[in-house]
């Protein structure tokens, strides 16, 4: 199943975006850092996040799916 999944290295634009994330959405939705380089990874890849916990994912230009 995990040869199904992309592998994106981590740049410092990446590192950059993740952290603006961190920041702007700790606070009001809990997300973690892991959270925020997740997120980043997809917004610069176009990917998309499979999750049952939404709520870590605020952000609007990503795309959030249930995974069953």
């Amino acid at each position: 199943m995990l040869s199904q999944f992309k592998i994106a290295p981590l740049a410092q634009d990446r590192i950059d975006l993740a952290a603006k994330l961190y920041r702007q959405w700790h606070p009001s939705h809990g997300v973690d850092v892991h959270d925020a380089i997740l997120a980043a990874t997809v917004m610069q890849t176009g990917g998309k996040i499979y999750s049952l916990n939404k709520k870590h994912y605020p952000m609007t230009d990503i795309v959030v799916e249930k995974p069953w």
